[in-house]
């Protein structure tokens, strides 16, 4: 499949999904050919979490609380906790890179659905701290930024592994 930002419809909603899908492949294909070994390294001495397997993990829970957690209300069951809560990016290099993004398109492809189930109006169940409830459409552009942010991070990342770059 080809990587495209282009929409095929120019709507609102084909426009966001299109480009939450080009984000979370570009995150993917950051990753591809790239040896368990290197993903897991931490490459930034002062960022012993930053790793291409770590970010991978991380954009799959971020989806999964935005999308679940916030939107849908459900019980956040999440790999975090008070005392550790960035263990999503520790856990992740303990697992198999190829079962990081299996699970990552796993998470993206029922997101979608509920994308396509739901109107960009529709509030989120939980609101956020000022009581203000998000809606669909906010939470893709979030994901939009989030995802776009950390593809930065996984592009430095695999050019400090093993100097592959343009990806």
């Amino acid at each position: 499949m080809t990587r495209t930002d282009m929409p095929p419809a120019w709507d609102e909603r084909t426009q966001l999904t299109t480009f939450l899908d080009y984000v979370r492949a570009t995150a993917r294909d950051k990753c591809e050919d790239l040896s368990a070994e290197d993903a897991r390294k931490a490459l930034l001495p002062d960022s012993p979490l930053m790793t291409l397997s770590g970010l991978i993990n991380h954009l799959r829970w971020v989806e999964y609380y935005w999308f679940r957690v916030v939107f849908l209300g459900e019980e956040d069951e999440g790999p975090w906790t008070d005392e550790d809560p960035d263990r999503e990016m520790r856990i992740a290099v303990d697992l198999p890179l190829s079962q990081l993004l299996a699970e990552y398109a796993e998470e993206s492809a029922r997101h979608n659905e509920l994308i396509a189930a739901h109107d960009l109006d529709t509030g989120a169940r939980r609101k956020q701290s000022d009581g203000r409830a998000v809606d669909l459409r906010w939470i893709l552009l979030h994901l939009i930024e989030e995802t776009a942010r950390h593809n930065g991070h996984l592009d430095i990342l695999r050019e400090l592994a093993d100097g592959r770059t343009g990806v």
